[in-house]
């Protein structure tokens, strides 16, 4: 359903060093920048974005908003503690095992430096 997800960022080289370390925790590359100063990602078929706002105003997190990330739990274990040391922040509970609705997940998440939501999750019924 989704080709890509894309955020704003107020400081390219900041989320930069956020989302390379984030990345690399799950498996991923260092993103690259193209012509107008985005970063992009590519990891497992997918691609996310980070670009400074098209009409030049500040960048703001979408309030109710969360991008998630599909890894294995060791992967998100690395990835909020990358995302912890590289500027962003442990949100919710700490990183485990949720259920509920017949599901049973593991999930972590963070904010980024410019405060958007992201969750790693891993099914543990798939």
């Amino acid at each position: 359903m989704y080709s890509h997800m894309m955020v704003g960022s107020n400081d390219i080289d900041r989320s930069k060093t956020f989302y390379d370390a984030t990345f690399a925790a799950m498996g991923g590359r260092a993103g690259m920048k193209d012509a107008k100063g985005r970063l992009i990602y590519a990891h497992n078929g997918a691609m996310f974005l980070v670009t400074p706002p098209i009409d030049g105003k500040p960048a703001t997190h979408g309030n109710g908003c969360t991008i998630g990330f599909a890894m294995t739990p060791e992967q998100a274990d690395a990835w909020q503690a990358a995302g912890v040391a590289s500027g962003g922040t442990a949100i919710e509970d700490p990183p485990g095992v949720r259920e509920g609705g017949g599901m049973k997940l593991y999930l972590a998440y963070l904010r980024d430096p410019d405060g958007n939501k992201l969750c790693a999750l891993h099914n543990l019924a798939a």
